[in-house]
């Protein structure tokens, strides 16, 4: 079994790719065309308009960041913070599961939240970074 400890560094990117593609791609039509909308969409959940723009700034930037495995912890808390947020102004009312309901930004927030305590792994631009060496070097 000791195959799978070796491959924890491809599970961690697998996670990073899959929320920094979710992430970016949440936080792209926010960003680039829809952001006074989305301005609009969070002042009427009674949070300050400013936020729906560190919002999606954290969701595309940080998604951006997610996958590339750059600052992994600090833009995977980012984006959990986002989501927390999201889930209890947003989905909480329409129950886990159905329509609007918090299954996958919970799913998605589970994701975020592995990363900000394991990291971006050895095949993360965090790694290269530190002078980390051979992404499957034996411990």
């Amino acid at each position: 079994m000791r195959v799978f400890d070796r491959l924890q560094p491809l599970a961690l990117l697998v996670v990073r790719l899959t929320l920094g593609a979710i992430m970016v791609s949440h936080g792209y039509h926010k960003v680039f065309g829809g952001l006074h909308h989305h301005a609009q969409f969070v002042a009427s959940l009674g949070l300050p308009a400013w936020t729906a723009y560190l919002s999606a700034f954290t969701e595309f930037f940080g998604g951006l960041l997610v996958l590339v495995g750059l600052f992994t912890r600090a833009a995977a808390f980012a984006i959990c913070l986002n989501l927390g947020v999201a889930i209890v102004k947003v989905h909480w009312h329409n129950g886990l599961s159905g329509n609007g309901g918090f299954e996958f930004p919970l799913a998605v927030a589970t994701l975020a939240f592995a990363l900000i305590f394991f990291g971006g792994g050895a095949i993360a631009m965090d790694h290269v970074l530190r002078g980390g060496g051979s992404v499957f070097k034996g411990r």
